[in-house]
């Protein structure tokens, strides 16, 4: 893995260079042009720093803080009962109301939550600090829980929106077992979230059951990427009851799949692989060998040698239009998923070497193409890339606050 952690941290100061042009085209005068500030709304953040020596991974928060409390464009998915549910995004979701949409704002927040509690910026602490503090109140948390309580809502952003809700839980629960101030914030941030966590975990645990098939599409529905984000909440948060539902229900919709039609994809709006993200989910359910029978089946037409021909990267012709660069953010989970499964097979696997190249190939682009030159992909793929440069789908318990990191992020950090 050092190769990769190698040319990864090539590809973050590539897109740190990225992110300062385009920095240059958005903002004005050091504020984002378009940034509405409301009555009680947070002030818009400066804009994208340029001092080279600041990290890729600073100027994927940047997007994050300047996103998180920018309430328009905003595109809501709300069923209205009736007039009284016709509101602002802010006033429908007083904790998750920037970013687009709900579930960007979600994970946003958990791509903040990530660095922070990691020390990856340490100059953005104050900020990041600030965010969480405003955002993540007991009286907002309970106003997110009160909307899905309300009627015809079980199905909002089910399951991509609540699997990052449960991943963002997830983040602040592993923080706080560390030692320190952070680990005491968290543990404060966790509490305060817990009502909204139990909430959208009772609710999944009412659909799971009722789920006769899997959703095998590239988009926001697929059932494979969200079980695997429940799955690590599951282990972390120690609730047997829905690992053991993830684990059960993954087991029947996958288990006997062959020969998954990986030369059909991507469709022209994918951000994830139903093949690869499928792999993903069942190394964590599985255990290595029958991990390894069940793969070798399941994709059977990887070739041995390294062939650049293999799963070619998906294109972006206009990344202006929020739904073809969609496929940038394939790229990015495409390399994260690739790793996943490389992590669990043998040293020795045959198919090892392709793999890792085609991990290469996707992390290298994709990280460029990380940007804030528009808002169609600059208020969400760096999530994607921080879930991706942080192995956040490998890494068990990360002691954050303690600084435990692995090997392959140490030599990152080396490179930089």
């Amino acid at each position: 893995m050092k190769l990769i952690s190698t040319r990864l941290t090539i590809s973050l100061a590539l897109c740190l260079a990225t992110l300062s042009a385009c920095n240059d085209t958005e903002n004005k005068g050091g504020l984002i042009v378009d940034n509405k500030v409301e009555k009680g709304q947070m002030k818009p953040a400066t804009s994208l720093p340029k001092d080279a020596a600041e990290t890729g991974k600073e100027n994927f928060a940047r997007l994050a803080i300047d996103c998180v409390s920018k309430q328009y464009p905003n595109k809501i998915s709300h069923v209205l009962n009736s007039q009284q549910d016709v509101k602002s995004p802010q006033q429908l979701h007083p904790s998750f109301y920037g970013c687009f949409d709900w579930h960007s704002a979600v994970h946003g927040h958990w791509m903040l939550v990530r660095l922070w509690g990691r020390d990856e910026v340490p100059n953005l602490d104050a900020e990041i600090e600030a965010i969480l503090d405003r955002n993540l109140t007991d009286g907002n948390i309970a106003g997110e829980r009160q909307y899905f309580m309300e009627a015809d809502r079980d199905s909002f952003e089910r399951p991509y929106g609540m699997a990052w809700l449960m991943q963002l839980s997830a983040e602040l629960r592993e923080i706080s077992q560390g030692q320190g101030p952070k680990a005491d914030k968290a543990k404060i941030y966790a509490k305060r979230l817990a009502p909204l966590e139990a909430i959208i975990g009772e609710k999944l645990k009412a659909w799971l059951p009722k789920l006769a098939y899997p959703i095998r599409e590239g988009t926001h529905a697929q059932s494979a990427f969200a079980f695997g984000l429940i799955h690590d909440w599951s282990k972390i948060a120690k609730d047997e009851g829905m690992a053991k539902m993830i684990a059960d229900t993954s087991m029947k919709f996958y288990a006997k799949d062959e020969a998954c039609p990986l030369a059909y994809e991507p469709s022209g709006e994918d951000f994830l692989s139903p093949c690869l993200m499928e792999a993903d989910l069942m190394r964590r359910i599985m255990p290595q060998d029958k991990f390894v029978a069940w793969f070798d089946k399941f994709l059977p037409n990887i070739p041995d040698a390294d062939n650049d021909d293999w799963l070619p990267m998906g294109v972006v012709n206009d990344r202006s239009d929020g739904k073809l660069v969609h496929l940038d953010g394939l790229n990015l989970s495409r390399a994260w998923a690739l790793e996943g499964i490389i992590s669990a097979l043998p040293a020795d696997h045959p198919k090892r070497a392709t793999l890792s190249a085609a991990l290469t190939r996707h992390a290298d682009t994709a990280l460029q193409n990380v940007s804030g030159q528009f808002y169609s992909g600059g208020h969400w793929l760096a999530s994607f890339a921080t879930y991706l440069t942080t192995q956040r789908g490998i890494n068990g318990p990360a002691q954050a606050a303690n600084k435990t990191e692995n090997a392959p992020k140490k030599e990152m950090e080396k490179s930089q």
